[in-house]
């Protein structure tokens, strides 16, 4: 792929790999330090644990508008392909709508959200950028925009191609999947990806880590 790729290995020989598929957009930098530290934590686990970076996100040097979601699920696979040894794969809200191309032995997703939702939470905050600017737009307007041409979306220049995909996209099944939710319920932590500024919670990294061992045991990889 191209792409960097952190990459975290515990002190012996891995038990098995966690690809990590962070959300996406902006939702992934205010995620980001969480993960990391969740990858930390796999690893003291005897986990190795990676999380690439996607074409136009990050250290990328691909545009982002010369991007579609069907590229990063290729994209994704490509990464999976190159580890060796048994891979889960661990995914947090619309990273789930990439994962499912990739070969695996289990899959873990954390809020997996549709991509539907996803693209009215960015237009929606078009909108009220544009009417805090003094500009007028609307979700239908907008969305007519980009069927031929790339719109700013929340600080990301989307090509037609990804809205289109975006909108249609649903979270995909696969097996043997370990789906958990944020709460009393699921993991014990705050919606990282609502917050304005990118957040650290070590108590949840490490409610994700402890999750993610053991839907690897439950995979049959331990």
């Amino acid at each position: 792929m191209g792409e960097h790729i952190l990459r975290i290995e515990p002190a012996g020989a891995p038990r098995a790999t966690v690809l990590i598929v962070p959300p996406l957009f902006e939702e992934a930098n205010r995620t980001r330090r969480t993960l990391v530290l969740a990858m930390r934590a796999l690893a003291a686990k005897g986990f190795a644990a990676v999380m690439p970076d996607l074409p136009g996100q990050n250290e990328s040097l691909v545009p982002l508008e010369d991007v579609d979601l069907a590229g990063w699920q290729a994209a994704l696979a490509e990464v999976a392909a190159g580890v060796d040894g048994p891979l889960l794969v661990a995914s947090v809200r619309g990273g789930c709508l990439i994962d499912h191309r990739v070969r695996a032995a289990g899959w873990w997703r954390l809020a997996a959200v549709g991509g539907s939702s996803l693209l009215r939470t960015l237009l929606r905050a078009r909108v009220s950028a544009d009417r805090e600017a003094g500009v007028t737009s609307s979700l239908e307007s907008l969305s007519e925009t980009a069927k031929t041409e790339p719109l700013l979306l929340a600080g990301n220049r989307l090509s037609p191609a990804m809205i289109a995909q975006l909108g249609a996209a649903e979270v995909q099944p696969v097996e043997p999947l370990r789906s958990v939710s944020l709460g009393a319920e699921g993991i014990a932590g705050t919606p990282l990806w609502l917050r304005a500024e990118p957040g650290e919670d070590a108590g949840m990294a490490e409610a994700i880590a402890a999750d993610i061992a053991d839907c690897s045991a439950a995979c049959g990889v331990s």
